[in-house]
């Protein structure tokens, strides 16, 4: 019998943990042909997350979690849970049921075919605004452009991954992760199933559009050195029209013999060359800043606690 694993990153998720369970548990009911392992990865909660999961897991050792210390972001949840996942597929899911665990079923269905990433794509969004939709689709547009690696649009995390997958991406060790590029980035062979994606059916979102930024930043600065580049696109023409200007200025002052504000020019020229420099140095820094963080070769998490065994363990 087929191992499922299904991991839950959950932050702060307290009221939409007894619904997840009820459907995710008339899930596992229906495909008796499976064996089933629920992973929840509890990223350093302040409510009653964890205390639910252990009261879940009393009443069904299917159940598993992994407690962290502290809050180390969802992205290192997720690399958390395919470290301890032990089935032969994983599929993630979030704890705020916004993806339906009905949708399960025809992930499995692709993965028994031999698909090894079987990958749900959005066809709705309910309960997100207008801006969050367009913003999310014109990343995804410059994140395309931007990489040689192809991204699949209008996909989260709601995915099945075969067992090579999950081997794959535990190789893949970065402190600063956009675990969506790197589902790309590792190829095998990739199935799409389209889905409407529910409203939150608890709680509140804890992405506001300062974390969606910085997982775009991270998103682009892992997977393509493209923006690096910006300084030799830009230099070669600046100088182009710096030069020809300059032509300009001499002509100019030569044949109709008209004195230039000099220093109109030149506080033009100073404003212009300093907003391109100050780009150019963001640009640097954030790449600088990833290497700074890479090298200092910290764990990516530390665990608090693991089925109900105390440990320390260090990824």
């Amino acid at each position: 019998m087929k191992k499922i694993t299904i991991i839950i990153p959950a932050y702060n998720e307290e009221e939409s943990l007894p619904i997840l369970y009820e459907r995710i548990k008339k899930l596992m009911d229906d495909m008796k042909n499976y064996e089933f392992e629920i992973l929840f990865v509890n990223d350093g909660s302040k409510d009653k997350t964890i205390e639910i999961i252990k009261q879940l897991r009393q009443e069904d050792k299917r159940i598993c979690y992994v407690d962290f210390s502290r809050n180390f972001g969802k992205e290192i949840a997720m690399i958390a849970g395919l470290d301890y996942a032990t089935g032969d597929c994983v599929i993630f899911m979030d704890a705020d049921l916004q993806d339906p665990p009905e949708v399960v079923p025809e992930l499995v269905k692709y993965w028994e075919e031999g698909y090894d990433d079987v990958y749900a794509k959005r066809k709705s969004r309910k309960g997100e605004t207008w801006l969050k939709k367009f913003t999310s689709k014109m990343y995804y547009k410059v994140l395309q452009h931007l990489t040689r690696v192809e991204i699949q649009r209008d996909t989260g995390d709601f995915r099945l991954l075969d067992r090579r997958c999950v081997n794959a991406l535990k190789k893949l060790r970065e402190s600063q992760r956009n675990t969506k590029s790197m589902f790309s980035w590792i190829g095998y062979k990739k199935k799409e199933v389209l889905y409407d994606r529910d409203p939150r059916v608890a709680g509140a979102t804890k992405w506001n559009y300062m974390k969606l930024v910085d997982l775009a930043i991270d998103g682009i600065t892992s997977f393509t050195t493209s923006p690096l580049r910006l300084s030799t696109f830009i230099a070669i023409p600046t100088f182009m029209v710096l030069f020809v200007y300059f032509v300009y200025v001499i002509a100019k002052s030569l044949i109709i013999q008209e004195v230039i504000q000099a220093y109109q020019a030149i506080i033009l020229l100073i404003l212009f060359f300093s907003g391109i420099q100050i780009l150019l140095f963001g640009i640097v820094g954030e790449y600088l800043g990833r290497i700074f963080n890479e090298t200092k070769n910290r764990p990516l998490y530390l665990v608090n606690e693991y089925n109900d065994q105390k440990e320390m363990n260090e990824k």
